[in-house]
């Protein structure tokens, strides 16, 4: 028996395969672990109803998005997100609060025995941790990410009232597909037979896949972005968005404090997961997706998404990782007013970095740093493979210290940015 949460945890992390710190090793290509744990626990997962998320990017501030819309309408509403970014508690959350220690404590004690038998991985664990708390605390209703892919996560073991699947996006490829349409078919594993899909946006060269596998199994499908037409009035600390459903104006000024402009695309599918909530009995009026949208960061405490630390100088975080939430952060830089930038990067191991370095603004100054995880990639190969392509600075492993450096030399009117990967971001101090 653990005597404490730490020792709980500690556990988990040093036993237990762990994709976020060793890679695909931690992987099991099939479900029959989940599928063990939860009939160890009386299969909490059918005790509740819940919604499906998948993509690339947006899942997360969907998830977000959905489960704060929920709070607001009144329901006891269930959030599973990861990774976590300070505490592993922050991946389980109930109305917004995260699992308590002692639940996790109780869990892993009452359990043990079945972990040392079944031999899960981490994530297959925290899935089903999820799903007994979530059974135990009498959801209405709970809103489930998917970790990575969907066709074999861990998650893929529930009858969700609708999946939502978000952009589709290079990522993972060793795992998931050296193509966007074998990608797009292993986030399609979601769909199950019967069960409304909606997709964030259409993307001519995989949209195939999402419409077959809906075909095959009988699923209604509908494309967010075929419904709503979504404007950005204004991103200046608040993201103001003007809202139209067909020829019908439905948010003049709908206000989101995520930033970034890709949130736009992010709403859409949002919305539409809401109009087939309501079609399936769920009473959420337009005020309460006003409240929501507003309080998604108080309601559900999210991070990391273009969070604004500091404002002079202007020191902003972003947890995209990948060639296309790259793509859009790059996007959102060259849409602010800045004197200087500076650039606080590092990454992992198994991403393509090469096409990502490209997307980098070369008139930056850089600051190389490297998360405290095996799956780090050594600040000084970042350096050696960012000047390979016209990207200059220093190395300095440790992100604070990096952002100290920058903050020395920065005046009022320049830009910091933080990112490149999850881990990166997660090691600063004061998010």
């Amino acid at each position: 028996m653990f005597e404490s949460y730490d020792d709980a945890v500690q556990f988990l992390y040093t036993n237990l395969p762990m994709f976020q710190r060793i890679g695909a090793a931690a992987l099991k290509h099939d479900l029959s672990n989940t599928i063990r744990l939860c009939e160890a626990l009386g299969n909490p997962q059918l005790k509740f109803k819940s919604i499906h998320i998948a993509g690339t990017n947006g899942k997360g501030s969907s998830s977000h998005m959905i489960a704060s819309v929920l709070q607001e309408a009144g329901f006891r509403t269930g959030l599973y997100t990861s990774p976590h970014l300070k505490d592993f508690t922050e991946r389980i959350r109930l109305d917004g609060t995260p699992v308590s220690r002692s639940s996790v404590l109780d869990f892993v004690n009452r359990i043990r025995t079945h972990i040392e038998l079944i031999q899960p991985s981490f994530f297959e664990i925290t899935v089903a941790m999820a799903f007994d708390y979530f059974a135990h605390a009498g959801v209405d209703v709970a809103v489930i990410e998917t970790g990575l892919g969907g066709r074999l996560d861990s998650t893929n073991v529930i009858t969700p009232v609708v999946s939502l699947i978000t952009n589709i996006g290079w990522d993972h490829k060793d795992i998931l597909g050296d193509t966007l349409e074998k990608i797009a078919w292993e986030k399609a594993g979601i769909i199950k037979p019967g069960i409304p899909v909606v997709i964030s946006e259409r993307q001519a060269n995989i949209e195939h896949v999402f419409l077959q596998r809906a075909r095959d199994l009988k699923s209604p499908i509908s494309f967010a972005t075929d419904s709503y037409e979504i404007d950005q009035l204004s991103n200046n600390g608040v993201n103001t968005l003007r809202v139209v459903k067909g020829e019908e104006l439905i948010f003049e000024s709908l206000e989101l404090p995520l930033q970034g402009n890709y949130q736009r695309k992010n709403v859409a599918g949002v919305l539409a997961v809401i109009d087939t909530l309501r079609l399936n009995g769920f009473s959420i009026s337009n005020e309460q997706v006003v409240k929501g949208l507003a309080g998604v960061v108080v309601n559900t405490n999210l991070k990391g998404r273009w969070q604004v630390l500091s404002r002079r100088p202007l020191l902003v975080c972003d947890t995209g990782h990948n060639i296309d939430g790259i793509r859009e952060v790059v996007g959102q830089i060259h849409g602010q007013q800045y004197e200087r930038l500076y650039m606080i990067i590092g990454m992992v191991k198994d991403k393509d970095i090469t096409s990502i370095l490209v997307e980098l603004p070369r008139e930056a100054t850089y600051y190389f740093c490297e998360a405290k995880i095996p799956r780090a990639l050594p600040a000084e190969q970042l350096k050696v493979a960012s000047e390979r392509a016209g990207l200059y600075g220093e190395v300095i492993t440790d992100v604070n210290d990096a952002i100290k450096k920058a903050l020395s030399v920065a005046g009022e009117n320049d830009l910091i940015f933080v990112g490149g990967s999850t881990f990166t971001v997660a090691e600063i101090d004061n998010l």
